[in-house]
């Protein structure tokens, strides 16, 4: 049995919707893989983190995680367009939140923030490597 989701109401017929959505799926993916990286280098040095909730704490409050916000923004603005129907998605709006997209998982050694921060995850974690591909892969499939 499918799942029903809110978002895919119109998807079909829709491609700025249908295309918003794709992105916003493999993006919630990098963004959870990003989660785990972190947890996992956190939990080396300050030792385990005993709960979901005491993690969400963490991603809340916790300047170590503050630089996975900008992804956390760009899902949250995503997910707002994607769930008012009364709101018709452009071509144009899409491809503004798509080129952020495509401008926020630009990994950099030499930047400051989050470049830097998100290509030292991508290189110790495997699973964020393999997100960060699909979601290339989904802005590519989408431009074109």
């Amino acid at each position: 049995m499918a799942s029903f989701s809110p978002f895919t109401q119109s998807a079909q017929a829709d491609p700025p919707r249908r295309t918003l959505l794709e992105v916003h799926q493999r993006l919630t993916a990098l963004y959870s893989a990003l989660i785990v990286a972190e947890q996992a280098t956190y939990e080396r040095i300050h030792g385990r983190v005993a709960s979901s909730d005491e993690l969400i704490q963490l991603l809340l409050n916790d300047p170590w995680f503050t630089w996975l916000r900008p992804v956390l923004d760009l899902l949250l603005r995503i997910e707002l367009l994607l769930e008012d129907n009364a709101f018709d998605i452009t071509h144009d709006n899409m491809e503004h939140l798509v080129a952020e997209v495509r401008n926020l998982t630009r990994p950099s050694i030499e930047g400051d923030g989050f470049e830097r921060a998100y290509y030292e995850a991508l290189n110790r974690a495997p699973d964020v490597v393999l997100a960060h591909f699909h979601v290339t892969r989904a802005l590519q499939t989408d431009a074109a």
